[in-house]
């Protein structure tokens, strides 16, 4: 009996080693089958594993995938509408593809690089869990006008989110503008003081360029929202495929009208990245303004603790890292547009393999832009304006010297005789140390006779501002005006 017992124990243990022998086996092999190319029938030997890595996309692309899952919904249900599908089939695609989906956003999906793409990783995995089905999704499509359909859904998503961050900014301008819009700053012209301004003015200036820089992000969603799906790989498909359909499923305003274009052209991402980049220049130009406004020198504005970084030496620094690294990231942003550039410029029609390098530059511009405008949108609305330096600042440098030549022009003196005696007016303020309006109405008669004890109101900083009173004007009435109008236009977009 025990002799029997030894020899049971012995088998099972044989049974269990066998056992695992076949399982790794098993794994080994199902682990050779997803790596198996769908277009390696042609090829005699494996690719080779550098080769593979480098030209493999997956690690960059897949950021895409709900994107990819969307276009390739619209494809299954457009080839079951054309009947290519059975709906038994395309229904078994859908609910493959959705349950794929909730495995990427729990994080429980395998990217393999030996499948290089975003796309062929879907598809393999849509295969081995539904079977010969899945591979029917590919029929009337090519990766070409797969990638060409996911690069558009994908920047038509940022461009939406990039919009919206837009809009929030120049909310947080506009109510700054008109809390300050009787708040005098110095004006300036080659960052010499000029003429007095308001502090509302000066910032409905970058509100401005926000604006246009919207207008150009919506003209570009226009030209890049129409799809390529359907173009296949360069030529169009032979099956009775309809455009149309699969366009408005994805909320396309219509298909491309061309194949060869359809999967070669990007455009779209190149009018991306020069908006991104005009975009980035704008907020550069705040951000040195900000970063100049917050030094001792200045002292013109307080950029709350929570957005300003301290010194490892030094203890007494406050340093406003927010806009001298939104500034120093538009050099990556117009780099990227240089790439971009450089990249389609020799490229013959159709596709070629060069485009996979669109990606990484157009995912990084979206990505940057993003981030930029998040910290001006937060950061923006918390800014305090210090309002005596810069009334202090704005009464230096004899701003006021323009509504001097003004006012003798309105007495019948010629402006280029008058521009001579307020330039002898302020030499004289130099040596006296005096400021235009801080000079009695005798010194000021001494440089011409017809001016009169009224000058004093044109020479006063709120008497400055408050002349220039039409639309686009700094007269704070205006800029009230001008607030409440771009208000308006932000309204509108809803």
């Amino acid at each position: 009996m025990l002799l029997l017992n030894l020899q049971q124990a012995y088998n099972l243990r044989s049974y269990v080693h066998l056992f695992k022998l076949f399982y790794e086996y098993y794994q080994t092999m199902s682990q050779k089958d997803t790596a198996i190319k769908p277009w390696g029938g042609r090829f005699s030997e494996a690719t080779d594993t550098f080769v593979e890595r480098f030209t493999a996309s997956v690690d960059f692309d897949q950021r895409m995938y709900r994107q990819d899952i969307s276009g390739s919904i619209a494809h299954a249900t457009m080839l079951a509408k054309v009947g290519v599908l059975t709906d038994d089939e395309k229904t078994a695609i859908i609910d493959g593809l959705n349950d794929i989906q909730q495995e990427i956003e729990q994080g429980k999906f395998t990217w393999s690089v030996a499948l290089e793409d975003v796309h062929m990783n879907i598809e393999a995995a849509l295969t081995k869990r539904i079977g010969v089905t899945g591979k029917k999704l590919h029929t009337g499509r090519s990766r070409n006008d797969q990638v060409a359909t996911d690069i558009r859904l994908y920047l038509r998503d940022e461009i939406d989110l990039i919009a919206a961050e837009i809009t929030r900014l120049q909310k947080g301008l506009i109510g700054i503008a008109e809390r300050e819009a009787d708040t005098i700053m110095p004006g300036f012209t080659h960052l010499q003081t000029a003429q007095p301004v308001t502090f509302g003015h000066h910032l409905l200036a970058w509100n401005e360029m926000l604006e246009r820089d919207y207008s150009r992000l919506i003209d570009c969603r226009q030209r890049l929202n129409i799809s390529p799906l359907g173009a296949a790989a360069l030529a169009g498909t032979t099956y009775p495929i309809d455009r149309h359909y699969t366009a408005d499923l994805l909320g396309f305003s219509a298909p491309t009208k061309n194949s060869l274009d359809s999967v070669s052209d990007r455009d779209f991402a190149i009018e991306f990245t020069a908006f991104a980049s005009i975009l980035m220049t704008h907020l550069s130009r705040a951000s040195e303004e900000l970063v100049l406004w917050t030094s001792a020198q200045f002292n013109f504005i307080t950029l709350p603790d929570r957005f300003c970084t301290g010194s490892s030496i030094m203890p007494q620094k406050k340093n406003p890292d927010v806009p001298e690294l939104v500034r120093g990231k538009t050099g990556r942003v117009n780099g990227h547009l240089i790439c971009l550039l450089t990249l389609m410029k020799s490229q013959p029609l159709a596709y070629n393999k060069d485009n996979q390098e669109d990606k990484e530059p157009l995912f990084d511009t979206a990505d940057t832009v993003k981030d930029c405008l998040r910290a001006f949108a937060d950061m923006i609305p918390a800014l305090i304006a210090n309002k005596a330096p810069m009334y202090e600042a704005a009464k230096r440098g004899f701003s006021t010297a323009t509504d001097l030549a003004d006012y003798l022009v309105r007495k019948g003196i010629p402006f280029r005789d008058s521009h001579e005696i307020v330039g002898k007016s302020v030499a004289y303020g130099l040596e006296q140390g005096k400021d235009l309006s801080e000079m009695s109405l005798n010194e000021l008669k001494a440089f011409s006779g017809t001016i009169e004890e009224d000058v004093f109101e044109v020479l006063t900083l709120e008497g400055s501002v408050a002349a220039r009173d039409h639309i686009g004007g700094t007269a704070p009435n205006q800029v009230k005006q001008a607030a409440k109008r771009a208000f308006e236009t932000l309204e509108a977009r809803s």
